[in-house]
């Protein structure tokens, strides 16, 4: 099974963006090293844990620093865009880098400040439509306008072959029957809503149909918080971090942008004993929000979750990691690649 990276730009304690930003260019030097398949960034705004604001930014610079893996968003988030920008900012990365890149598209709120900030008109907010952005998006790329329609022969630039690859990001069944129906590839947040996976997925499997979007046969990713050690102790410990993120998260209320990642030492020392116990591994059959441990148990929870997910060969992990420290965040990232047999 392929593995594959999504990266926030996670902002260590006491370091700056700036660090961050270095260190999510060296993730993707590494992940091609090590061999995964492809890394994305993550787009957060008003996040001071996060780096990654603009994740075109960061594929652009890792375009000119890797040349096999795959390069894309985790996700652009529609709801603020216009889609004429948004395919045209990806056919460009696709025209730098050609047969890398990935278009991940998703939706979530950044909060009022935010969601009035990216508003053009704001006496008067427009409510936009998921699917259709996403349609008109992929209508751009593909030159797939109806005959009637205004920006029909209107491409993008017909001097370049290829098309980024088209991905819906989501968490919840219906962004599955979405992405079906479009006929793309659709990746599902594990690590937001453990508990839909298996249905999301295997729904999407179910239902998908080409639509000439790139995709003759159904493409998912499963993506899923992980922290590895070499030690079942060091990787729980590890997963201390992420666990501390969402304990803080749920304390923050309005103030979640202002939260930072916890070292696994400042989180044990905040999270109630529930939160420290959480499950790392399958129990009683319940998917854990953080998968941990050593390479060995990692993998062994992983190939399961894939298996009741009905993911094949084709398909993919995607790896998310909220780990404060930039060399055990590295470490973790090589320990799985070496232990899913991953070659550079």
């Amino acid at each position: 099974m392929k593995l594959s990276i999504v990266d926030l730009g996670t902002v260590a304690p006491d370091t700056t963006e700036s660090g961050a930003l270095t260190d999510a260019l060296d993730a993707a030097v590494d992940a091609e090293a090590f061999g995964y398949h492809r890394i994305w960034f993550a787009e957060h705004h008003q996040s001071r844990s996060g780096a990654s604001h603009h994740p075109e930014l960061l594929i652009a610079a890792a375009t000119q620093r890797t040349s096999r893996i795959r390069l894309g968003s985790g996700a652009v988030l529609m709801n603020h865009y216009s889609p004429y920008k948004v395919a045209e900012m990806y056919q460009q990365l696709e025209a730098m880098a050609p047969g890398r890149i990935d278009l991940g598209m998703g939706r979530a709120t950044g909060g009022p400040v935010v969601d009035l900030a990216m508003q053009l008109d704001r006496q008067n907010p427009v409510r936009l439509d998921h699917s259709q952005q996403v349609l008109e998006t992929l209508a751009w790329l593909y030159g797939a306008f109806p005959d009637e329609h205004p920006f029909k022969d209107n491409p993008l630039m017909p001097s370049v072959d290829s098309r980024p690859e088209a991905w819906l990001l989501g968490s919840s069944p219906h962004s599955g029957r979405l992405a079906a129906q479009l006929g793309i590839g659709y990746t599902f947040a594990g690590f937001i809503n453990p508990t839909s996976a298996a249905e999301a997925l295997t729904s999407y499997r179910q239902g998908f149909q080409p639509a000439g979007f790139g995709w003759d046969a159904p493409a998912a990713i499963l993506a899923v918080n992980v922290a590895v050690g070499e030690t079942d102790e060091e990787g729980r410990r590890i997963a201390a971090s992420p666990k501390g993120y969402y304990s803080r998260l749920g304390r923050a209320g309005r103030a979640a942008g202002s939260v930072m990642v916890p070292t696994p030492d400042e989180a044990l020392g905040e999270m109630s004993g529930d939160e420290r116990d959480e499950p790392v591994g399958i129990v009683d059959g319940q998917w854990p929000r953080f998968v941990a441990g050593s390479p060995s148990t990692v993998r062994l929870t992983l190939e399961r979750m894939a298996t009741e997910a009905g993911l094949t060969g084709d398909d993919e992990i995607m790896v998310q990691d909220l780990i404060a420290d930039s060399v055990d965040r590295r470490r973790s990232r090589e320990l799985l690649a070496e232990e899913f047999g991953l070659h550079g």
